[in-house]
């Protein structure tokens, strides 16, 4: 009785200690998170490059593909940076005559500011203000090192990424040989459904993105609503957060909209309804059909527990980890009814090959 006691309290004082190294590494342990996703995002790739292009060599293949993801990075941030620098300094350029219009009452800001009394409030409260953007100089050394600690975790990111693909082969292999055949084998396909999920997931989610990004930006650029590049990239954005993100991107573009004209207002909601509807029935079950093949309220119930549990990043990786359960279960379901199919865990076909008895795997 006591040795089984003081076991009781081992396990639970190891349990507190490991909660709390976590605690404290939080910030590392989602960096590894994240560079773990990317690295079997980019795993096939360096796979292939290997095979046909690197002369079998490892770190040549994995050079190559992390510069070419570099690359498209650059060109994608050129591609919404320029547009972002040229309206900003339109912005600037154009705010002395914006604030002129504005104390007028002229213009859709100085219409707004008239038509709900801004202007007066922005009186009566000017002292409220300086205070505030008085405090907010305090805040700029917490701000910078924030970026600093950004900066570094985007570089730490990419670092561990690169030596996770490079030696990938060399882990597998290791951790695959602590089993028997038959197991490493069922593990071995088991972990290529979770990548291909992983893979799907993340390419498939920047894909619409991108999609509702430039859709967005082309509708606002024919309307004529001011720094449409901005508000586009913005949509594009919070459109990688499922449920949430593209709605609370839709209504930041409307709101730009109706400062513009009450017509272009309209015209947006219309442009957003129709898009959500050509989203969720159109691109993701064609994008994903092959890859995250995850129930719709399984998702809801991920998202809302990963929100709960780690923020946005939780949100963001809570498709792809309900996969990976998804799949891990029904390879367990398959194991224990038949023997285990050439594609176990991949399919809307729950039926083992056969009814005879699984073969014992010792689990």
């Amino acid at each position: 009785m006591a040795r089984r006691t003081l076991i009781v309290i081992g396990l639970v004082l190891a349990t507190m200690l490991l909660l709390l190294l976590i605690r404290a590494t939080s910030q590392v342990l989602t960096w590894i998170v994240v560079a773990a996703f990317f690295a079997v995002a980019l795993h096939p790739a360096v796979n292939w490059v290997e095979r046909r292009a690197a002369f079998g060599k490892r770190w040549l293949a994995t050079l190559l593909v992390f510069l070419l993801a570099l690359v498209l990075l650059g060109g994608l941030a050129t591609l919404f940076i320029v547009p972002l620098i040229h309206e900003g300094s339109q912005v600037i350029a154009d705010f002395p005559k914006i604030v002129q219009d504005a104390r007028s009452g002229r213009g859709p800001v100085g219409g707004l500011i008239e038509r709900y009394n801004l202007l007066e409030y922005a009186q009566n409260n000017a002292d409220r203000f300086r205070q505030y953007a008085s405090g907010l100089g305090g805040s700029t050394l917490s701000l910078l090192r924030g970026a600093a600690t950004s900066v570094a975790g985007v570089v730490t990111i990419f670092v561990l990424a690169y030596l996770m693909v490079l030696e990938a082969p060399k882990v597998v292999h290791g951790f695959l040989a602590l089993f028997d055949e038959q197991r490493a084998e069922r593990i071995r396909r088991v972990g290529h459904d979770c990548a291909k999920t992983i893979t799907g997931y993340i390419t498939g989610n920047l894909l619409i993105s991108v999609i509702c990004g430039a859709l967005t930006y082309a509708v606002l650029a024919i309307l004529g609503v001011p720094y449409a590049g901005l508000i586009a990239l913005f949509v594009g954005l919070v459109d990688l957060i499922p449920l949430v993100g593209a709605t609370l991107g839709a209504v930041v573009a409307t709101l730009a909209a109706f400062v513009e004209s009450t017509t272009a207002g309209i015209v947006v909601i219309i442009f957003f309804v129709l898009y959500q509807q050509l989203e969720n029935h159109l691109l993701q079950p064609l994008i994903f059909a092959r890859t995250v093949k995850v129930n719709p309220l399984t998702v809801l119930i991920a998202i809302l527990i990963a929100v709960e549990v780690a923020g946005i990043l939780g949100a963001l990786l809570a498709i792809p980890v309900a996969g990976i359960l998804q799949i891990i279960a029904r390879d367990i379901w398959d194991t224990r009814r038949g023997r285990l199919k050439k594609e176990p865990t991949v399919g809307e076909d729950r039926t083992p090959v056969d009814g005879r008895p699984a073969a014992s795997t010792g689990l």
